[in-house]
């Protein structure tokens, strides 16, 4: 009989989702790279997500997409049901952060937990009681010194949704939830001095901060939340993407999505960016503004082909699949 495994996504957003969602993405192109390799997969997401798997629901609709949903309740509810199916699988892994780790000592199926960051430290009392769970991380430089880890598997695309753009374009692009962690001001200060107009897409998670923000739809243009189509027609235009984090980025989904349509990425080296990023080949690494209007001077330098045949060996859907495969192998082996 095939192992079966469960996979918990978050209910902010539908799987995938269609804007934005980060962790939906992910628990999407793991749930479809399974399916595919003949594991028996169950998502526990939304009703309306779109999936191969066997979809179980006990929520209509992302809770940020439904104002009417108070988030806590549709959280709990549905960690709650997965859970409560728990003995139907031999290996529950979970998108859901801290909050389902919970529920790991109460069931005795192993719970996989990826760790798509830590969200603030006052959130770590419930990891460190569960230090010695399953663990994934995202990228070495996201690790918690006190876990322990079963290793790092690093999040994939499906490449086929990204046009790969051989030509370079006029404009410098950004791409991410518009808040101060991701630098769009720093990357508005570079388009300024470069005299080049900055393309942005992305949730505004932070108004206020968006509001105080130069963006007069000429030099920069905001074009609002992007779907696949939409990323592709931006990277279309694009000469590179600047991602100036002020934080420690903790994997960067958008760089392997620039990467992979052929646009060399201009990244604070903060984080995970050092891991993602191959600084001279598929874009640089910097430390300041000026240091990124110096990078974009050696943008000609960069190959194309080589940010895509990056991303297709690393951070592809395939690559990401192998790896849990590995780490879902090493725990189903434990089990007696």
């Amino acid at each position: 009989m095939k192992p079966r495994i469960a996979v918990l996504s978050p209910v902010a957003w539908r799987t995938p989702p269609r804007h934005y969602g980060a962790w939906e993405t992910v628990a999407s192109n793991i749930t479809e790279g399974l399916v595919a390799r003949g594991w028996d997969v169950t998502l526990f997401a939304t009703a309306d997500s779109i999936t191969r798997a066997e979809l179980r629901a006990c929520v209509e609709r992302g809770y940020e997409e439904d104002r009417a949903v108070d988030p806590k309740v549709v959280e709990y509810l549905h960690i709650s049901t997965c859970f409560e199916q728990a003995d139907q699988f031999d290996l529950i892994h979970s998108h859901y952060d801290f909050m389902a780790l919970t529920y790991a000592n109460l069931v005795k199926t192993p719970v996989l937990t990826t760790i798509h960051g830590f969200s603030s430290p006052q959130i770590m009392p419930i990891y460190l009681k569960h230090r010695q769970g399953n663990f994934v991380s995202i990228s070495n430089s996201d690790r918690h010194p006190d876990l322990q880890y079963r290793g790092t598997v690093y999040n994939g695309i499906d490449t086929g949704l990204y046009d790969f753009q051989p030509e370079v374009g006029p404009d410098l692009v950004f791409l991410g939830r518009i808040h101060p962690d991701k630098g769009l001001h720093l990357a508005l200060e570079v388009a300024r001095r470069a005299r080049r107009r900055l393309l942005i897409g992305g949730i505004v998670q932070d108004k206020a901060y968006f509001e105080q923000l130069d963006i007069d739809g000429e030099q920069a243009v905001y074009l609002g939340p992007l779907d696949t189509k939409g990323k592709n027609e931006l990277f279309a235009s694009a000469c590179a993407l600047l991602h100036l984090n002020t934080i420690p980025e903790r994997f960067g989904l958008v760089l392997v999505e620039a990467n992979c349509a052929g646009i060399p990425v201009i990244a604070m080296d903060l984080g995970s960016p050092r891991e993602v990023i191959e600084h001279g080949r598929t874009g640089f690494l910097v430390d300041s503004v000026e240091g990124a209007l110096t990078a974009l001077e050696r943008i000609p330098e960069i190959s194309r082909s080589d940010c895509r045949q990056r991303v297709e060996q690393h951070f592809s859907v395939e690559a990401m699949v192998t790896g849990y495969e590995k780490v879902y192998r090493e725990i189903l082996g434990e089990r007696p």
